[in-house]
């Protein structure tokens, strides 16, 4: 059989063991013989838990694969939602932006209230106006037969180090 290096469950080089010795000493600790780098000469492998090592390097590849994801949250209004609850529902608004996820406004109609678009183009300028410089506007309001929709998305922050000067003189 070919000889491999071993590393025993403690991190311990073994040596260059004939394989069949290998691997008597991974079936004698109760753990299974792993080949980790089968590239170098001789091989090398590892005495260790088969199934811990896969899930250890599942979650590392999680780990480096969890950037943000980006999602796109939904807050719903009418056009009579009241002006305290609408404040609030800025806060949450505000929260998602900060969190680095796109928020989508929703203006529902009912009845009555479809014939009256003007004053939800005006809660959603509002909205912009409130939220100011830190978003950008990804659609803006349109009318989709009984809502009206505008998503918004965070605004790219300029470098911290920067400092813009307005001369006055």
């Amino acid at each position: 059989m070919t000889p491999v290096r071993v590393i025993n469950q403690h991190q311990e080089q073994l040596g260059i063991l004939p394989t069949h010795e290998a691997l008597a000493l991974a079936r004698e600790a109760g753990l299974d013989l792993v080949e980790v780098s089968p590239n170098e000469t001789p091989p090398v492998c590892r005495i260790i838990d088969y199934g811990k090592h896969l899930y250890e390097r599942k979650k590392r590849q999680k780990q480096g694969q969890q950037s943000h994801t980006v999602s796109l949250k939904e807050i719903r209004m009418r056009p009579k939602t009241d002006t305290n609850d609408r404040l609030i529902k800025m806060n949450r608004a505000k929260g998602f932006l900060g969190e680095g996820h796109k928020v989508q406004f929703t203006m529902l109609f009912r009845g009555r209230e479809r014939f009256f678009k003007e004053r939800a183009v005006d809660i959603f300028k509002g909205i912009l106006v409130e939220l100011g410089e830190t978003v950008k506007i990804e659609r803006h309001p349109a009318i989709d037969g009984r809502r009206m929709t505008m998503v918004v998305s965070p605004a790219k922050t300029k470098a911290k180090g920067k400092v813009a000067v307005a001369s006055g003189v």
